[in-house]
């Protein structure tokens, strides 16, 4: 019994000191996903990319918002998230301690603004995107003017966008072209 504490004490400590000091995780290490919504641009690639489906995104025409969600119970940390966001507006931290009083607590929530159509009104997509999308699409020399229009044309809906290619073709007469071939 005297040579098995005399190993014990000789030994030291087997175990970490946690929760009474940090816990050091791997360099890879996948844990808590933190959502920036000052980079996300409300694409909802996350969503489409998520397997367990814990990320998702409500859009309320009649407020003119798009709720994005995550819930923290349903992660399986997996980086799909991270990996397909466009803006790194995701990524996933060495946080692991996820345990919570209640289980409401383990959703996160961030709402954004839509754009609306100029020709309908209707709600198109999140503002930020059509900003994000409008300004890879003018490039970068553009003047505020074509930046303005690239925006005018990413926040039509795709009923505008028709309408708006039939007066074109109108206009252009391009109806007299066809009724010749007719």
């Amino acid at each position: 019994m005297l040579k098995l504490l005399k190993e014990v004490f000789r030994t030291g400590e087997a175990t970490h000191l946690y929760p009474f000091a940090p816990l050091e995780v791997a360099k890879d290490f996948r844990g808590k996903p933190e959502h920036n919504p000052a980079q996300c641009i409300a694409c909802a690639a996350c969503t489409i990319a998520c397997p367990p489906n814990a990320i998702g995104m409500e859009t309320d025409p009649v407020a003119g918002t798009r709720t994005w969600s995550i819930s923290y119970g349903r992660c399986i940390f997996c980086g799909r998230c991270e990996e397909s966001c466009p803006t790194g507006a995701i990524r996933l931290t060495p946080d692991f301690e996820l345990a919570v009083a209640r289980k409401e607590d383990l959703t996160k929530r961030a709402v954004f603004k839509l754009a609306l159509c100029p020709c309908c009104g209707e709600p198109v997509a999140a503002a930020r995107e059509v900003d994000y999308v409008a300004t890879i699409l003018a490039g970068p020399d553009a003047t505020p003017d074509q930046l303005a229009r690239t925006r005018e044309l990413a926040s039509t809906c795709p009923d505008c966008k028709r309408r708006n290619d039939v007066d074109l073709l109108i206009r252009m007469g391009i109806e007299r072209q066809m009724e010749k071939r007719i």
